[in-house]
Order: structure tokens, then sequence, then C-alpha cells
């Protein structure tokens, strides 16, 4: 019998993360505020879940086998967790991504070992944008052990990861007790897996949306409109289409976050819960926040604590880009 304190590989090592109850939050709101603590996964972040899935979705439906090469487009993170996965099963992995992305992440990405290839950031209906320039690049590319586009934004099995794992953990770690979950759209798997999950459960609980400026998702689920305003700092969340992993999501509240509201919560929460949090995490902790000022008192909420902050420190801890951009700074910088 397997001890379970024991992981035989590095996949086995994904997932089960605690829940921290925010103290912040939860006196802003009046409500128990919990962060559900992603970034302790061994690729450091929520994206390892739909890494996994996806490569052994993959690897059952025979798109690749052990010497094979995945291809993704992504923000940094589902790179991160395909190109770790990945390795642990005898694959390489091609990963393209904005050269607008953090520098952080880049350097980790090569520190994977992961062919990383960066293109402009364009709008999804440029061809050169990089989700679509990864799908050309996989089409182009052979190998006998196959060549697999990993496509998290369309791809079912991202939204699966979460309704078979994140959901029903935490489900289990609050007894069933739980009022309200909220998180903020990049591909869409998260809040649509764990919401299927929870509304399964107990169709009460109430999903919230928290929208980065810039993106189109709040003003869609309000007014049925693909329509944007503003911008945003935030990296690997905001969304200007209505994915796979979306189709027939119900979301019951919307709120849009600024990047303000964001890095405020962010710099707090190192200042008083020691937790170093990345720019989307801070997105959701003021959704969450907002949640609860709107169902509460005494509910329970839980949000997504993405990534880490040490992935986004030429930006979000880098006095001179804040102070470029007109956001707050932390006064220790």
């Amino acid at each position: 019998m397997q001890n379970k304190y024991i992981k035989k590989d590095f996949s086995e090592c994904i997932g089960n993360t605690p829940l921290i109850k925010l103290k912040i939050a939860s006196e802003i709101s009046g409500c128990e505020i919990y962060g559900k603590c992603e970034f302790l996964n061994p690729g450091g972040s929520v994206k390892d879940r739909p890494a996994l899935q996806i490569i052994k979705d993959a690897l059952k439906e025979k798109k690749i086998e052990q010497g094979g090469i995945i291809v993704e487009g992504t923000a940094g993170n589902t790179g991160i967790g395909l190109s770790l996965v990945g390795n642990s099963l005898g694959m390489k992995s091609i990963i393209v991504m904005p050269r607008t992305q953090s520098d952080e992440k880049k350097k980790m990405l090569k520190l994977c070992g992961a062919d990383l290839r960066l293109v402009d950031a364009l709008p999804y209906k440029n061809p050169g944008n990089y989700i679509r320039f990864s799908e050309t690049l996989a089409k182009s590319l052979k190998n006998d052990k196959g060549v697999f586009w990993a496509n998290q934004f369309d791809n079912l099995s991202n939204k699966k990861s979460h309704y078979l794992t994140t959901g029903p953990e935490i489900m289990d770690q609050l007894n069933s007790s739980i009022d309200g979950f909220i998180c903020a759209i990049g591909t869409g798997g998260t809040i649509s897996g764990v919401s299927e999950f929870l509304k399964e459960k107990n169709k009460n609980i109430t999903i919230g949306l928290a929208d980065p400026m810039g993106s189109c998702m709040h003003n869609f689920f309000k007014y049925g409109k693909l329509k944007s305003s503003g911008d945003s700092i935030t990296e690997g969340i905001g969304q200007g289409r209505i994915t796979k992993n979306l189709e027939n999501v119900i979301i019951d509240e919307c709120f849009q976050v600024s990047d303000e509201e964001a890095l405020s919560i962010v710099f707090k929460m190192i200042e008083v819960e020691g937790l170093i949090l990345g720019g989307s995490s801070g997105i959701n902790i003021v959704g969450a926040i907002k949640l609860g000022k709107k169902i509460g008192p005494n509910k329970k909420i839980v949000t997504i604590l993405c990534d880490y902050g040490t992935k986004y420190e030429s930006k979000i801890f880098n006095k001179n880009f804040l102070k470029e951009k007109n956001l707050p700074i932390p006064k220790w910088l």
C-alpha cells in the first residue's frame, strides 16, 4: 500500500491545496472569506491542474506519447505547468507567449527547459496573436511521437480539471458549508469547472465574477455584449471572447475591479497576512469582498489565490513601473 505522505512523481503533488481564511477580506466584508492556496502547486500556480489534465487526456486519446512535443500559447503559468508535467513524462514543450508578460515568467519558462517563442501582444482576431500563432506552429511541426497543441482556452480538459479536483476539494474542506465562489476569467476553466461542481451539490451557491478593467466579461454577463473599457496590468486574466470552457457557465454576480483596488489589497496582504500574491489574486480577493458585501453578512465565500507575487517582481513590486502607471506604491518600496 502506498504511503500517503510519499508522492510517486511530480503530477501527484498537484492539487489538494489548503484553504486559508483571509483576515483583511473577512473583516472588510463581514463574511468568512477563504483563499484556495493555488500558489502551493509545484509549478507555482492554479494552472498546474489543467496542465496535468490536458496531458493526461491527450495521452489517453493517443494524441501524444512519450517523446512527443507539447505546443501552447500562454500568458505564462499554463506554459510552466505544461513544461514541468511534460518533463516528468518525457515530453518537450514549445511555449508561445506575448513579450509583454513579466520577465520572471520568461526566465521561469527557460529554467523549465521550454523552447520559448515570444510574439507581439496582438488581439485574438490577428493571426499573429499568441494563441493562434501557437496553433499554426503546432500544425507545421512533425514528430513521430506526436505534436500536441494544448489549446487551454477551448480544450475542455481545462474545465474538467477543476470539476474533478478544485470543486470537490473546496466542498470537502468546508464540510459542504459554502455560500459563494468567485474568481476572474482567463481561459474560463476555473470558474466554469468549480461552479458546475458546486451548483450540482447546491444550486443556491452564488457564483461571482471578478473582472479586471479592459476585459469584456463583466459587460457580457451583465448586459450580453462583448464590450470593454479601460485596461489592466494583471496577467493571464481578462477575456474578449466566449471560449469553449465558458460556454454554459452560470454567473450570478459580476464585479469590475481596478488595478488600484487589487494592488492595495496585495500590498496589505504582505504586511498583515504574510502572503506575497500576484495581481490576479488581488482582483479575486477584492471580488470576494464585493460579493460578501452583496450577499453577506456571515456568509462563507471562497476565491482563488492563483500564484505567488515573485513572478511579477519587475512589475507590481517595481517602484518605477508603478509610478509610470500611476498605481499605489507600498511604503517599503
